[in-house]
């Protein structure tokens, strides 16, 4: 732990917002450097002008690349038009309006010229289709935005018909034919101007905020919230969910207090996090120390602040929980309540939808899906894994351990096909006010009943070489039969919900399990490890963990 993490940031925190735009049109991407070319990660491509990987040449080329795309799969419906409040937000938003209006894309953008979070461009994506007559054209979408990365990166994210992050396939091929754009001097981007393209007929305004906020009560109890009186403290980090609470709390007429309504590029107010790195991460408790402080002092005097205080991040796909009795809640151990909550109290799903999580989440979901009769779809890493679940009803949950997750509608009919952060803030008021206990307190029970496990993840050095070694495992290369004193029940390298790849391992015993993944921006891998013996025990499976995978990528 870093020792300025939990304090605000200082004056040398803070990125010079006229260099990163200068260098945003100024720096051009040297093609011979891997880290500069386009790159689809699990959310869009990804990088900061500043270090030549989100720079006004790539977002062209990778736009046109999208234009392509989507013609080549026949999507000809109009396509929306999001942003953060990131400072590379604006102008990259202005880049590809620029390239869509050229190419004769019908474009919506935000009609409030506002920032608009990822679960409402993904909700809009849905209407639209949704109420469009049989094979009339389909709406798709980009979001510009790198989720609660720093102040100094930008993100662009597409979002096809189904209205969840694109797969693999897609985002290889826009990645493939953006890179050849760049290569050959962006010959084939077609561009006109930003005042003619804002001009052009085929740029029109949508009301996302109204579009999303007026239908919540389709997805949520909010009579019951309203009922129960609960008092609802709302801290958008400075995000794109800002303007949206208000309105949440006026239109719903819930007892909501946004906490912190400032948008600062700069994002000064920020406490630092772990890295003494400005990061809007909901679910990290020194990114979080100010609302947690502000709950935790409140407690202490015996007068709570809120029954419930949340937050989100820039592009609020992520939740963050805090209550007076538990403070911030590990993403993990609010997946499971949310989990137990949401199975027991909607009539309306499909009888026999199943639970969705990420391998990498914690096996206590594992025992509530059990005792709640539902059968577990463990999927690799990734929310797009969870968009055909949602779409049908069949799995009308889906969540991942980085506080990520959406569910479906109350009559079992899709909400979001993208992480939904305002919803799971929601969520954890709707569960106070129905269960009369705070999430933190239910997680109790659970844990009572099913034991309390403890989770970690750490980051090992590891060369890229090593980290491709370690994203091709087979089952096969991982000699070892046991982890921690237990003998090893699995070792996975494909995903048992879907048999999909996991770019890793995954090894499992009766008590405890990890998985090892390379990332894809450093030179690490991560381990994830959980157990339910205790803080010793985990200390061993990471310790063997490690010994592990470094033997058979060395």
């Amino acid at each position: 732990m870093a020792s300025r993490a939990g304090t605000v940031a200082q004056p040398q925190d803070l990125v010079d917002i006229t260099a990163l735009l200068d260098a945003y049109y100024d720096v051009a991407p040297d093609l011979s450097d891997p880290g500069q070319r386009v790159v689809f990660g699990t959310s869009g491509h990804r990088g900061s002008s500043l270090k030549a990987s989100f720079n006004e040449q790539h977002i062209v080329a990778i736009t046109q690349a999208i234009v392509e795309y989507r013609a080549a799969q026949g999507v000809t419906g109009p396509l929306f038009l999001a942003k953060d409040t990131h400072a590379l937000s604006e102008p990259a938003q202005n880049s590809a309006l620029e390239v869509l209006a050229a190419n004769g894309v019908q474009v919506l953008v935000d009609a409030r010229h506002g920032y608009t979070p990822t679960p409402a461009l993904s909700h809009a994506i849905l209407t639209y289709n949704r109420k469009a007559a049989p094979g009339a054209p389909q709406a798709d979408g980009i979001v510009v935005t790198p989720s609660h990365n720093p102040p100094g990166d930008g993100g662009f994210k597409y979002n096809p018909p189904h209205g969840g992050p694109a797969d693999s396939d897609a985002t290889g091929w826009i990645a493939n034919r953006a890179n050849e754009l760049l290569e050959n001097g962006l010959r084939g981007v077609s561009r006109i101007s930003l005042a003619d393209a804002q001009a052009a007929d085929t740029t029109g305004k949508f009301d996302f905020l109204s579009s999303y906020v007026d239908d919540l009560p389709s997805v949520l109890n909010l009579d019951a919230i309203r009922n129960a009186g609960v008092r609802i403290g709302a801290d958008p980090m400075g995000g794109a969910s800002v303007d949206y609470w208000g309105e949440i709390a006026e239109r719903h007429h819930l007892d909501l207090t946004v906490v912190n309504p400032t948008v600062d590029p700069q994002w000064a107010f920020m406490t630092l996090d772990w890295d003494e790195k400005i990061r809007m991460d909901c679910s990290s408790p020194s990114a979080m120390a100010s609302l947690i402080q502000r709950m935790s002092d409140a407690a202490a005097s015996g007068q709570p602040a809120f029954d419930v205080a949340t937050g989100n991040d820039a592009d609020a796909d992520r939740h963050g929980i805090v209550t007076p009795d538990g403070g911030l809640m590990n993403p993990n151990h609010y997946l499971a309540v949310a989990i137990d909550y949401l199975y027991r109290n909607r009539s309306g799903w499909n009888p026999a939808s199943v639970v969705g999580k990420t391998l990498v989440s914690s096996s206590i979901i594992d025992r509530v899906a059990e005792s709640l009769g539902r059968k577990l779809v463990e999927v690799p890493v990734g929310f797009k894994w969870f968009v055909p679940g949602l779409l049908s009803g069949e799995g009308a949950f889906g969540g991942e351990e980085s506080a990520g997750a959406s569910f479906n509608k109350l009559d079992g009919s899709v909400w979001t096909t993208d992480k939904d952060g305002i919803l799971l803030a929601l969520l954890a008021s709707e569960i106070t006010a129905v269960t009369g206990q705070s999430p933190s307190q239910l997680y109790k029970g659970l844990t009572d009943q099913f034991g309390a496990p403890v989770y970690a993840r750490i980051d090992a050095a590891a060369t890229r070489e090593q980290k491709a070694k370690l994203g091709k495992l087979s089952a096969a290369d991982v000699p070892a039969t046991e982890l921690a004193g237990e003998t090893i029940t699995a070792k996975l390298t494909e995903a048992p919900g879907n048999g999909a790849p996991i770019g890793g391992l995954k090894v499992v015993t009766e008590n405890a399990w990890f998985a090892a993944r390379p990332s894809g921006t450093e030179d690490v891998y991560k381990i994830y490890a959980e157990s339910f013996k205790g803080e010793e025990h985990l200390k061993q499976v990471q310790a063997e963990a490690k010994a592990l995978v470094d033997s058979v990528i060395a």
